[in-house]
Formats: structure tokens, sequence, C-alpha cells
């Protein structure tokens, strides 16, 4: 049986050979998890979009206490808690007017952040990729500016797969958050957390949340805020560097930045731990596999986004290309929340980087780079450049 991960190599772009003969294979193969426990790996577009979809699948476990572990980090140690009264209480905060107002302000912090660099050469991923997030979700749960830097280390090791790192981390911040949420309550301010704690579900007659669950959610935005969207923009850099011939493209026509994004999102949607960590509900059977009640069942859209029965030439990156599906931010009713704070991020950004540094590219060997350490993420340690 295979063990996750899988081997990529040193390419941080790349997407292990295993993925691709499953694929070719089967819909569905059993695997054993970086924890070493098993489960089911889905890696084709048809079944990974249609179980991000399926009702029967979660991410609690009907036995808590007999789940299979997925991973080291405590992010994603094994099930959580999954409430749709959350999305709905959630939902107000990042609707598409709150998320277009924040625009303008997601573009001045880039400015900003691309003013301060001098060089060349200069590191993006230290100058650009690493504190852009950070500011932007801390404008969003309304975080004091001098806390930027604890935010930036809490994020790097809530992903990270030392556990006693990454469980230290949960309980410092989860602390601060604490803290942070209590002067919330007395004090609202025009961000999520305030919100949050005001607002109320008429679909379910509950009332507020309590401190620890609005904590709890700041906790996800954290990560999903700063760690998921650092490393997009850092490939997303690294694709059109890799890319000449698209990076004037999209610099002589800037309104190709939407689908130049979109097909970022589609390459740059890589795992460590092998997909979506999901949990069956119920017995199922995908494609002749028989899942039990209690199955973990991970959901490959690493795989899924370059499966050849739905993008022609997988592997190329096409800033043109369309129709696009890609489940970078899953599907359907679970389909990620922050999609549209990040696609601002990515836009924004990669649109002032191409303008500004019309002769961009790398200031050492492309076999050079190096990828960050062992974490959910993955992703790259630095991004020199030169111009």
């Amino acid at each position: 049986m295979d063990r996750l991960p899988f081997d990529r190599g040193d390419d941080p772009l790349a997407i292990a050979q295993r993925y691709r003969t499953l694929q070719d294979q089967t819909a569905v193969a059993p695997v054993r998890t970086m924890a070493g426990d098993p489960a089911w790996l889905v890696t084709r577009h048809a079944d990974v979009k249609a179980l991000l979809s399926d009702d029967r699948l979660g991410r609690a476990h009907p036995r808590p206490e007999q789940a299979a572990k997925i991973s080291p980090s405590a992010l994603l140690g094994g099930p959580s808690g999954e409430d749709q009264r959350l999305r709905r209480l959630l939902a107000p905060a990042f609707s598409a007017r709150r998320m277009e107002r924040l625009r303008s302000r997601v573009g001045a912090l880039a400015d900003s952040l691309l003013d301060e660099i001098g060089g060349p050469p200069a590191d993006l991923h230290q100058a650009l990729s690493v504190p852009l997030p950070v500011m932007v979700i801390c404008e969003l749960l309304g975080a004091p500016d001098d806390e930027r830097d604890r935010f930036r280390t809490w994020s790097t090791d809530l992903a990270s797969f030392d556990s006693n790192r990454s469980q230290a981390a949960l309980r410092e911040f989860t602390g601060f958050m604490h803290t942070l949420v209590s002067e919330k309550r007395r004090n609202p301010r025009e961000d999520v957390l305030s919100d949050l704690l005001h607002a109320t579900d008429e679909q379910s007659g509950t009332p507020p949340m309590t401190d620890a669950e609005v904590a709890r959610i700041a906790t996800t935005l954290l990560f999903a805020g700063h760690e998921t969207t650092m490393v997009r923009i850092d490939l997303g850099l690294l694709l059109l560097i890799d890319h000449p011939g698209q990076y004037r493209a999209l610099r002589s026509n800037p309104q190709l930045i939407n689908s130049a994004v979109d097909e970022i999102l589609r390459l740059s949607s890589i795992t460590s731990i092998g997909g979506l960590p999901r949990y069956a509900n119920t017995d199922l059977t995908v494609d002749d596999t028989a899942i039990s009640t209690g199955d973990a069942v991970l959901l490959a859209t690493t795989a899924a986004n370059r499966d050849p029965r739905v993008f022609a030439d997988p592997d190329t990156f096409d800033i043109t290309r369309t129709p696009n599906p890609h489940l970078a931010f899953g599907h359907g009713p679970r389909y990620c929340i922050g999609a549209g704070l990040a696609r601002i991020e990515l836009c924004e950004v990669l649109r002032r980087v191409v303008q500004r540094f019309p002769t961009l590219e790398l200031a050492l060997p492309r076999d050079q780079l190096r990828a960050a350490g062992a974490s959910l993420t993955g992703g790259l340690a630095a991004l020199p450049v030169t111009w």
C-alpha cells in the first residue's frame, strides 16, 4: 500500500508521478496517511468534484476517537468539527461587496511593500509573499498592526509537521485570540471578529457565537488567509518567471489577470498531505470501491487539477486557458468561503509585479531554489529575483 507523501522531487511546481499512475489505474486507491493510518485517495477530477459536494463525506468523524490521523500538524491531525451554521455566520463577513471594498486596501499594501524593495537582487518571498497576507488577515480580523510578526510566526508554526511546534502555536494563538475577542466584545469595530460576535443565525435560531467558537474560527482564518495565499503568490510568480512569454503577455494585456490567476490556482494547489481530508458519514461506493462509515478519504485536488480527461495539455501553463474548471477552492456547498479574498490578493500582487518589473527573472539557477520545510502547504523558502 502506498504511503503519503509521494516523492515529487525537488521542483516546487511538480506533482508526484505516482498520482498520474494511480489516476490511470483506478478511481480510488488505498493509501496510508503521513501518520501511518489507512485512507482512500481519490485522484480523478470527476470523482473529486462529485465528492466535494457529497454530504456523505464531511470534516467530522462519526466516532472521533477512532478517526484516522492525517498528519502531525495540529490543524489537520484528525477530524474537526463541521457546522454549516458557522459558514452561514461567516458568509456576510466574506461577501463579494465587502471583498471588493478591501481591494483598494490590498493594492495599497502591495504598493507599500514593493516600494520598500531596494535591489536588485531581492527576495520576493520575504519582501512580498510573506508579509502581504499577514497584513490583510490582521486587517480582516481587526488585530493590531504591531502583532503582524507574531501572526506570521504562528501561521508558519501551525502548518508545521513538528507536532510540538504546531501544538504550541495553536495554544499561543488561541490564548491571544481569546484576549482579542474579549476586547472586540467590549469595543466592536468594523472587522470580522466583531461581526461574528454579534451575528445571529436566523435559520437555526441559535444565539451569537461564544468567544471560544470565534477564537477557533480565527485560527482557521489565519492559516487559510496567510499560509496558503503566501504559497500561491510565490508559486504564481515562479510560474510567470518560468514562462517569459506568458509574463510578457500578461504585462501587455492586464485584462488577462483573472484567467492568469485561475491558471496559477490550478497548478499551485499542491499539498503535502495528499489531498483534502474527509471522513465517510455512511457506507458508500465510489466506482465499485466500497468505503465504510468512518473511513478517511483524501480528495487529491492536486491530481484532479491536472487530469488530462478535463484539461488539455494539463502540465502546460496557459494564462488564456478557458474554460478552467479547477478545484483549487473546492466545489459545491463547501466551496472555500475566502476564495474571493485570495483572488483579490493574487490579482493585485501579480498585476503590480509584472508592471513594475518588466524583465523579472530568477537571481540563481532554477534548480537551486529551496523548498520550504516540512509543512502542510509546502512552497518556497525563498524567491530570489533580479531585473
